[in-house]
């Protein structure tokens, strides 16, 4: 990543999972962190898209996969993916327990009918 402006590696992540989706009762496919200020938010696939309402609402532009074995980042502003960035605050991915599509117990046996693609 050539620059880190919207990265605040000393930020802790929101939580395990998105933070819209555990107050309604959601669920979510994949998560993406807020390399600014750790809001975790579902990804684009999912059905209520957290991740990029954030950055519409806070402008913060860039967000790092907040999934098992994923360290990259993408920016909102120039549609750019990195590989790689810098290291985050702990921890860098929700619980490995928790399954995809998350949080055990509210994603629908249809659930691949809800996805965005």
């Amino acid at each position: 990543m050539s620059s880190i402006d919207g990265v605040a590696p000393e930020v802790p992540p929101s939580g395990a999972g998105c933070v819209e989706c555990d107050e309604a009762g959601g669920w979510w496919f994949h998560l993406r962190r807020c390399a600014q200020c750790g809001h975790v938010g579902c990804c684009d696939s999912s059905p209520a898209q957290h991740a990029t309402a954030h950055f519409k609402a806070t402008g913060h532009p860039i967000v790092r996969s907040y999934e098992p074995g994923e360290a990259w980042f993408w920016s909102y502003e120039t549609s750019e993916l990195f590989e790689s960035g810098p290291d985050l605050a702990p921890p860098e991915h929700h619980p490995a327990t928790q399954p995809t599509p998350g949080p055990a117990g509210r994603v629908p046996e249809d659930w691949v009918k809800s996805l965005n693609r």
